[in-house]
């Protein structure tokens, strides 16, 4: 296969911000169909639903499932199914369970399933992880504020339940903490705040841990105007280390070690065109556990109702 055929399912803001540029960029891929109810792209086939596209549109190897994770799994089944290769937008899905089945699946059709934590390949994340490596981490803490207006506006999804909430970004705050940090980490207890007529939280605080007791906390916050925060710092025997820009600058004690521009969505098009090459398949649940885990333990607030 000389190029990577990918279909877009599910049209929103994320996929006409971020994937289409990304697929134009990454040789070896090209943007065949998209399947939208709502929205579609000039030029290109455009289907309904991803059964209609399976079913009478052009050829494709792949599809791109940038849909609301309520229904990706049935969308994630039917294109494994008819023989394509499945990127996951994050989070990969509605529950934690429902993904064995689909990992099993791919494994039996030798095709990829890669469930995407687009945060982990913002710029500074791996020098930050090199960094870490050979200090001794005394504390670590996350600051995840962002205006949910502003980045999810008019997604009434996002607050039904398995919407996650405030977790829809937190969780880019948790896959960038379990890249960097060196060993495994868990949710000793969380605070959730509730708007008194969602079924989502509006924001939440975390307790987290490793097995050797580096505390850690965590903020998350959908209510943030003005500068958002999306900022990881972790105080260590050489300095206090800073990623901010989600992931995008790197400093110690304010000096700044690596800063570059946002490519996180070319690298997991680059990434998902090399796991087809074999049929491998990249299923990392860590950071999705852990948002589990919160809704487990989590303390339930209710606070004033959200209206956007």
């Amino acid at each position: 296969m000389s190029e990577l055929r990918i279909a877009i399912v599910g049209f929103g803001k994320i996929a006409r911000d971020q994937h289409v540029s990304a697929i134009a960029a990454t040789p070896g891929a090209r943007l065949a169909a998209i399947a939208s109810r709502n929205a579609s792209l000039p030029g290109l086939p455009h289907f309904a639903t991803v059964e209609e596209l399976l079913e009478r549109g052009p050829q494709i190897d792949a599809v791109s499932l940038c849909t609301p994770p309520q229904v990706r799994r049935a969308q994630a089944a039917a294109a494994l199914a008819a023989g394509k290769h499945v990127m996951l937008e994050k989070p990969p899905g509605v529950s934690v369970s429902e993904l064995d089945p689909l990992i099993a699946r791919a494994r039996e059709a030798k095709r990829t399933l890669f469930a995407t934590w687009h945060s982990r390949y913002a710029p500074a994340v791996e020098p930050a992880r090199e960094w870490l490596a050979s200090r001794r981490i005394a504390a670590v803490q996350i600051a995840w504020k962002e205006d949910v207006r502003v980045w999810h506006p008019g997604q009434a999804w996002i607050f039904e339940p398995g919407g996650l909430g405030v977790f829809d970004p937190g969780i880019n705050a948790l896959s960038i903490l379990t890249r960097i940090v060196p060993h495994p980490v868990f949710v000793t207890a969380a605070e959730l705040f509730f708007p008194a007529n969602r079924d989502a939280p509006i924001a939440a605080n975390l307790w987290l841990a490793d097995g050797n007791g580096l505390p850690i906390t965590a903020e998350f916050d959908f209510r943030q105007t003005g500068p958002q925060s999306w900022d990881i710092t972790a105080d260590t025997d050489q300095g206090r280390m800073t990623l901010s820009g989600g992931g995008r600058r790197l400093a110690v004690d304010g000096k700044i070690l690596s800063e570059a521009p946002d490519a996180e969505y070319g690298e997991l098009y680059r990434r998902f065109v090399a796991l087809t090459a074999t049929g491998a398949s990249d299923v990392d649940l860590t950071p999705f556990r852990l948002v589990a885990d919160a809704f487990m333990l989590g303390k339930r607030n209710t606070v004033e109702a959200f209206v956007d």
